[in-house]
């Protein structure tokens, strides 16, 4: 007879946990030499990173990241265009994907093929950039958000999710006198919330990474976003080392004082935890969410 736990078991188990555990140190680690070299004394780390404890621990690289520049409004930026953009996105992808699941619009189902046909076939960037400055997106915030309002991935996944919905339920509704938008509002979104925080993860992230848009459409710097002005800050910094090769004296304290990879280390950290301290709230319902989603019983 079977029995559980027994030697094979365990054996089994104590090594996918070692794989796993192989796996997660692998995909951490490297993550964390770049915290430690962040806080580590620039001098202490020059041409030689740290691997286990910050060296020399200090916050200068922070400090000559924040002090140099006017972060807080590239930082108020982009997490306008985050928040904004995120709702916009979400709103749309959803609203779309439930008016595309309706047999009763015209034309529906060649709607839809055009737009799974745009995910495969591009303008280019010039056709988009006179497209975009004819619609009068040159140095306007909507430039961030209103491109992004519709994702035909995303689109695809909301689409297939409500269609696991039983019909009954808005069936039940419009018997009562419910129309489409109280149908959507009221019954449909509370109920496909897994895999709306599923892409409004998919789209947070996409939004505060992004910079490509504020570099081609965007010279005004009140609209400078914090990872075109993190970007620029580590060029910079890099252009000061080589002129250092040409310096002495105090002018040279000063262009050594932080070294061009320890600011990377500090600009990596600064952009990329606030999506960090976001994710946890929505990973429970992303693995709900991108299951049902995508996979059509």
């Amino acid at each position: 007879m079977y029995r559980r736990n027994n030697l094979g078991d365990k054996i089994f188990m104590g090594v996918v946990w070692l794989i796993l555990t192989s796996f997660a140190f692998i995909c951490l680690y490297p993550f964390y030499i770049v915290i430690i070299n962040s806080f580590s004394n620039p001098d202490a780390v020059l041409g030689d990173m740290a691997l286990v404890l910050p060296r020399e621990p200090t916050l200068i690289n922070y400090v000559e990241v924040i002090t140099r520049n006017n972060i807080f409004k590239p930082f108020f930026v982009s997490v306008a265009r985050t928040v904004i953009g995120t709702i916009l996105s979400v709103t749309g992808c959803s609203m779309l994907a439930y008016g595309l699941t309706k047999k009763e619009l015209p034309f529906r189902k060649l709607m839809y093929r055009i737009l799974v046909f745009s995910m495969y076939i591009s303008a280019g960037a010039i056709p988009v950039y006179v497209t975009f400055t004819k619609y009068g997106f040159r140095n306007n915030f909507l430039v961030y958000v209103i491109p992004g309002m519709i994702s035909v991935y995303n689109m695809i996944l909301v689409k297939v999710f409500i269609e696991q919905l039983p019909a009954e339920v808005e069936e039940s509704a419009m018997i009562d006198g419910a129309n489409y938008y109280q149908i959507f509002f009221r019954i449909i979104l509370p109920v496909i919330t897994p895999i709306t925080a599923t892409i409004a993860t998919f789209t947070a992230v996409a939004q505060w990474n992004s910079w490509v848009d504020n570099l081609w459409y965007c010279s005004d710097k009140n609209l400078e976003t914090l990872q075109l002005m993190l970007l620029n800050f580590v060029q910079s910094q890099s252009m000061n080392l080589s002129e250092a090769a040409r310096l002495s004296g105090d002018a040279l304290k000063e262009k050594l004082r932080v070294n061009p990879t320890s600011i990377r280390m500090a600009v990596t950290v600064i952009t990329i935890t606030p999506i960090m301290l976001v994710y946890p709230f929505t990973q429970r319902f992303f693995v709900k969410g991108i299951m049902i989603g995508a996979v059509k019983g």
